[in-house]
């Protein structure tokens, strides 16, 4: 990777480098800003904590779209931003754990022992231990020394990495688990998109019905995996939330399930525009 994160691989300026850029630095300068103002609440280090742990797991799953939306939208230009949203969901998990040992006083043993006692911080401290792996060896450097078959052997623990910070923070949610599950449908949709683009024939996992039945089948299985979660947690009857996934009640909230389904909906409508640009191109060059 290019030291100026802003130039493509040729030392040109490039307007996808530097958004791209901006955007990943900004959740953290708007979270620093909240913390100097003092707009974290009464418990500013857990409220630090969770944003930037938030953040993390949202890069991670914006670095696992990339690749499908590139596919999906022939973009292939997208790619060259991947790693750097990797290193970023990286860089984000080391600072969450730098802001749990800040309210932990800074205290190795206490945090070693709380990261051994408690499962979810094992689980999570597992998880970040994988995504500093992947940040340091994300380096052309690294990938000539490693040699391209065991550095991609290596980076394809990404998804069972996705998979433990998913469980890290089901775990640390226990009132509430809308948001983890919303961010579990889609973390399916990416995993089951990248199963079906290796067992169908080449390009069929981007055709529109591929599509529109994976987001379906994810938006289903985001509704039932809610009801189980609030079951689970707050023991609420199932039948509950899947009535209210069914109701579409703007007042009450609109449940994860739909969220994923519009993303999906979202994904198969770049499918549609990318296959008009190349029809496009074909018959400019025709």
């Amino acid at each position: 990777m290019s030291w100026r994160l802003w130039q493509d691989r040729a030392g040109r300026f490039s307007w996808l480098m530097t958004v791209v850029l901006a955007g990943l630095c900004l959740p953290m300068a708007l979270t620093a800003y909240d913390a100097a103002v003092g707009q974290l609440g009464p418990r500013p280090y857990n409220a630090f904590i969770h944003q930037v742990g938030v953040w993390t797991f949202r890069f991670l799953l914006l670095s696992l779209l990339v690749t499908p939306l590139a596919r999906i939208a022939r973009w292939p230009a997208l790619v060259t931003v991947r790693r750097r949203i990797g290193v970023a969901a990286c860089l984000y998990a080391v600072v969450h754990l730098g802001g749990y040992a800040a309210d932990q006083s800074l205290d190795i043993l206490h945090i070693a022992s709380e990261i051994a006692r408690r499962i979810y911080l094992t689980i999570g401290f597992v998880a970040l231990l994988g995504l500093v792996a992947l940040g340091v060896t994300s380096t052309d450097g690294m990938i000539k020394r490693l040699g391209g078959p065991r550095w991609r052997r290596l980076h394809a623990l990404v998804y069972p990495i996705a998979i433990l910070g998913l469980i890290h923070y089901f775990l640390q949610e226990k009132a509430d688990v809308t948001v983890p599950t919303l961010m579990a449908g889609w973390l399916a949709w990416l995993l089951a998109y990248r199963l079906l683009n290796r067992v169908l024939p080449d390009g069929q996992a981007q055709s529109v019905p591929v599509l529109l039945g994976l987001s379906v089948l994810a938006a289903v299985g985001t509704a039932g995996a809610e009801a189980l979660g609030f079951w689970a947690v707050r023991h609420l009857p199932p039948d509950l939330i899947l009535q209210a996934n069914l109701s579409f009640d703007w007042d009450a909230g609109i449940r994860p399930a739909w969220y994923v389904l519009a993303g999906g909906l979202g994904l198969t409508c770049a499918s549609v525009a990318g296959d008009l640009k190349q029809r496009a191109r074909r018959l400019a060059r025709a």
